[in-house]
């Protein structure tokens, strides 16, 4: 459990380093300030979605549809971008590429003053919040509002947007009572929701009506006919259009698409995948300049008197700003696919906690976010929250497109390390005595992490020394000044006997090769082998219950540590070391039974991108959860008298037969929790499954000093469902057993543990 008596729970770490501290201070802050708000509304998003697109049929196959035309549009995009240049200028418009978002504004500039314009009035646009052009209007003297009623209240409140989609959505009811109790100090000061909407729908309609100039984003723009869909929750972006006679799309290039057919999947999706909406309120197409006459406001009895007489003016401002150069750049372009629904800050547990104040840069916030910020902003402001994607992976099926989200983030991670690396640094401690293949200089505590597969092996080899050692109290406090290794967690304790050794010491396989009904190889991972030796031997005791020839190997560490500080070479390195010990044995035609989820998903997910595709699939295919195998065994017709029943069990399992079980984040993400689930009800125990999709400890994320306070606070929900519970609390993954260990007061098991045979 955590130590919280060495030092207070409230208290602030001791940490040396100053940008260390303002982080943690920052994260402090907004999970008093904003936390509550922004949990409440992106939880209700995420299951909004599961219930949406439960509710689809195909939904699979959607997704697939619209991430083909996304690869398609961004590999044609130079095209496209000369195609709907022609299609504008065909119908009247104007279409200008904008370099950088100065080149933009200039441009917008120009128009504003053509028209003479004193305000603008803009629809909800994040492109228009990157390039900052209500800044570079107001220094012209145009006053720009925001129509949207979320961006207005920011543009009110001198706030920055904290989520994509719902850009106030850290803001409650009340506060927003308050902000317009201030401002315009009414005689009688809305209070309820309705309230509150019609009052700035007044608003809002007065200021619309004296403006001169409307702007726009656009969701998809189709090159072939110039029709932009513009998807919105309140019908603004019609009133920007329709109600000035000059109207001014801002959209990055990589909104175009081919033609007004590939709208279909994306409007079946964006609605569902971002606020779980079957459809959004308001799907507008429209091909630019409109042909609906300029109203005129003054008249009472003809309010489009002047129709007849005003021609519409229309530009589309394409924006560039980086997107050409990340078209080229095979990590970042994948984050071109993007069509800003949400859905990664929604199911990311971090971003449920603190929102884009702090999981976010300069525009655009949530896991997203880093490939956005890195390609358009630079590496230094993606490194300024990059470290808050832990790599959880439940952005992954979240997003209606596939952006293997995690993987851009570990990518930029690694550019990061080693831009920030200094050569200058000799490192020869590291660079002699840990085989890692990243840059000398490289931040201590990333470095120590990276290596926790070597860290662990000294461990175990100087047991029980390395334990007592490891936890005094000077130990920590260097640890949490120098690497940032908070001294409010517990440290692993390493194990005397590793689980190889203690296979090897008991003679090896108990059930012959020619008497078995399947061969397999027990992996073990790093924290199996020298930590948590007893999950290993109840794999080995069920699986030789029912009827496998098993071996447990002397095998590398499967990469996922490095992997997660961003050193992507030594993750690599690693991969093709274990690839090369566990060939034999997929030779050999012998399963592979992997008891530690994220190694499981790493074999499934990334080695793809580190080994040859016929060897990444290979060991894919030959790869099993240890549950996952246990529950074939048994569907296939191993016996399952030699497995524990609930009556056989201890304490609450044994008089209820109840279980409590948590699965890890990456084994939903590569849909195998659910086999724990089955395996226990297949055998008798009733299950009650968290909701919380990530434990919030994630590996390292929930030692570091900095991290500490958010950490605890996304691993709440489980305290909450599970704090009283009498159910016996079961969790594959490490990281989750030490933070419901830390959580509950009590640690919890390997679900393999309830079932296996008693040693």
């Amino acid at each position: 459990m955590s130590s919280d008596a060495e030092r207070g729970a409230g208290e602030g770490p001791e940490a040396s380093d100053p940008d260390r501290e303002a982080k943690a201070e920052r994260i402090r802050e907004l999970l008093a300030t904003e936390g509550d708000a922004v949990a409440e509304n992106t939880r209700g998003f995420n299951a909004g979605r599961y219930e949406s697109t439960g509710r689809l049929d195909g939904y699979e196959a959607l997704k697939d549809e619209a991430r083909a035309i996304k690869e398609d549009a961004i590999e044609r995009l130079p095209d496209l971008i000369d195609e709907v240049r022609e299609t504008v200028e065909a119908n009247g418009g104007t279409v200008y590429l904008a370099d950088d978002a100065a080149d933009a504004n200039r441009y917008i500039r120009e128009i504003a003053a053509e028209r003479g314009a004193e305000r603008a009035v803009k629809s909800k646009s994040m492109t228009s919040e990157e390039i900052e052009v209500n800044d570079a209007l107001a220094a012209d003297d145009v006053d720009v509002v925001e129509t949207d009623l979320g961006e207005w209240v920011l543009q009110l409140a001198d706030e920055e947007p904290s989520h994509i989609v719902a850009p106030a959505i850290h803001k409650s009811r009340e506060a927003i009572a308050e902000l317009f109790a201030e401002r315009f100090d009414p005689d009688d000061p809305p209070e309820t929701a309705e309230e509150l909407t019609m009052f700035a729908r007044e608003r809002l309609g007065e200021l619309i009506e004296d403006a001169d100039l409307g702007m726009t984003g656009a969701n998809f723009i189709a090159a072939d006919s110039g029709t932009m869909l513009l998807v919105t929750s309140e019908g603004n972006a019609r009133k920007t259009v329709t109600a000035t006679d000059t109207h001014v799309a801002v959209a990055g290039v990589e909104k175009l698409v081919p033609t007004v057919e590939e709208f279909s999947p994306f409007v079946e999706l964006i609605g569902r995948s971002g606020t779980g909406q079957d459809v959004t309120s308001y799907i507008s197409t429209l091909t630019p300049p409109v042909d609906s006459p300029v109203p005129d406001f003054g008249s009472d009895q003809e309010p489009l008197a002047d129709g007849s007489d005003a021609d519409r003016d229309f530009h589309l401002v394409l924006i560039d700003n980086g997107r050409l150069a990340m078209r080229d750049d095979e990590t970042l372009k994948e984050t071109l696919y993007c069509i800003r629904c949400s859905a990664c800050s929604n199911a990311c547990g971090n971003f449920q906690s603190v929102g884009g104040h702090a999981f976010g840069g300069e525009t655009y916030s949530g896991g997203i976010a880093t490939g956005w910020e890195a390609g358009i902003e630079g590496l230094d402001v993606a490194a300024e929250f990059n470290d808050l994607c832990t790599g959880c992976s439940r952005c992954v099926p979240a997003c209606p497109v596939g952006i293997d989200i995690p993987w851009i983030n570990t990518a930029v991670r690694d550019r990061i390390n080693r831009g920030e690396a200094d050569p200058s640094q000799l490192d020869w401690a590291f660079e002699e005595l840990v085989p890692d293949e990243e840059p000398g200089g490289l931040d201590l505590g990333t470095r120590l992490v990276g290596n926790y597969a070597t860290l662990a092996e000294w461990g175990h080899k100087t047991a029980p020394v390395a334990n007592r050692l490891a936890n005094a109290g000077p130990v920590r406090a260097l640890a949490e000044r120098v690497a940032g290794i908070d001294r409010r967690r517990d440290l692993p304790e390493f194990a005397r006997e590793s689980l190889v050794e203690w296979f090897d010491a008991r003679g090896g396989p108990a059930v012959p090769a020619d008497e078995a009904t399947r061969e397999a190889v027990v992996y073990p991972d790093t924290a199996t082998n020298y930590v948590d030796v007893e999950r290993g031997k109840a794999t080995v005791r069920a699986l030789e219950a029912l009827g496998v020839h098993v071996r447990v190997p002397d095998l590398p560490g499967s990469g996922r540590p490095p992997l997660s500080q961003g050193m992507v070479a030594t993750a690599e390195a690693a991969a093709e070391d274990l690839y090369a010990g566990l060939a034999p044995h997929l030779d050999a035609g012998r399963d592979v039974v992997v008891i530690e989820p994220s190694d499981l998903a790493t074999f499934r997910r990334e080695y793809e991108r580190f080994l040859p595709s016929e060897s990444s699939e290979r060991l894919a295919d030959a790869s099993y959860d240890a549950m996952e195998y246990v529950f074939g065994l048994l569907e296939n017709g191993a016996d399952p008298a030699g497995l524990r029943a609930p009556s056989e069990g201890t304490g609450p399992v044994a008089s209820g037969k109840r279980i409590a079980y948590h699965p890890h984040c990456q084994a939903r993400t590569v849909e195998v929790g659910e086999y724990a689930t089955a395996t226990f009800e297949r055998l008798g125990y009733d299950v009650r499954v968290s909701d919380t999709e990530c434990c919030g400890m994630a590996g390292s994320f929930g030692y570091k000093t900095d991290y500490y306070e958010l950490s605890v606070d996304v691993g709440e929900p489980l305290r909450e469902q599970f704090g009283d519970t009498d159910r016996t609390v079961v969790a594959p993954g490490t990281s989750c057993t030490e933070q419901l260990d830390a959580l509950l007061d009590a640690a919890p098991r390997h679900p393999i543990e309830v079932i296996a045979p008693r040693g």
